[in-house]
């Protein structure tokens, strides 16, 4: 079971439950704050599949944080999370994780709570990396990096480096995960294959093939069928952190 909606609090999040399932995970550009069983923990930004399993438990909650947001608000740069599904009790304070179980808890919904937790977090952290949001939004617009770095004021190098504290990886890297996402969104919604890769900025059909092994880990008429195991309720996110 996976169930989700956005959440009405904190920007560009999403809210979610799901129980162990055997689902695949995709990249998506995005961290996630997870309920497990009593236990808080934080998903960094993935770059591949993630199995089923490396989170122990049999119910999970999470608020799914938009691309480049969570670094601020957990105080982490998102590279060094690359990949990983941290015990939040690794990364803040004993009384600041006991003080944030407790507010997770007093709320009758984990989700809740946790949207709770993510906006409590945000106002005392600040706001993210001013241009997080302008990077994504052209990266999704197709726009090269070198454009995006141009627009911006700033050299590549740096663009790389304020990337990988906001994102987990290059603008690169961020580009082609977001590209793929629009594509399986896409192909999901039966789209023939040749036209999801003129439409998602693919040079052609084996290009896109190329991608979806290499980020996916499966084909794209396995995803378009639902056989993968992937969680693909919304275009934009992948499924929970837990059960990837």
């Amino acid at each position: 079971m996976y169930e989700e909606a956005v959440s009405a609090a904190v920007p560009g999040a999403v809210l979610w439950r799901a129980t162990a399932s055997g689902q695949v995970v995709l990249p998506d550009g995005c961290m996630d704050l997870l309920w497990a069983d009593g236990r808080l923990l934080v998903a960094g930004p993935d770059t591949g599949p993630h199995p089923a399993g490396e989170v122990p438990g049999g119910a999970f909650a999470g608020i799914r944080l938009a691309p480049g947001t969570a670094p601020a608000l957990i105080g982490v740069p998102a590279h060094a999370l690359r990949d990983r599904r941290v015990e939040l009790a690794d990364l803040w304070p004993a009384r600041t994780v006991r003080r944030a179980s407790g507010l997770v808890e007093a709320y009758g919904d984990a989700r809740a709570g946790l949207e709770a937790l993510a906006r409590t977090r945000a106002a005392e952290a600040g706001a993210p990396d001013p241009l997080a949001a302008e990077v994504v939004a052209r990266l999704r617009a197709g726009e090269a990096v070198a454009a995006i770095a141009r627009a911006a004021g700033i050299g590549e190098r740096q663009l790389h480096r304020r990337s990988l504290d906001a994102f987990g990886y290059g603008p690169r890297t961020l580009g082609r995960i977001l590209r793929l996402r629009r594509a399986l969104a896409l192909a999901r919604a039966g789209r023939p294959f040749a036209e999801v890769a003129c439409l998602a900025g693919y040079a052609d059909q084996a290009h896109l093939s190329r991608e979806v092994r290499t980020l996916a880990g499966t084909t794209l008429r396995a995803y378009a069928a639902g056989a993968d195991g992937a969680k693909s309720e919304t275009p934009q996110p992948s499924g929970s952190r837990t059960t990837a």
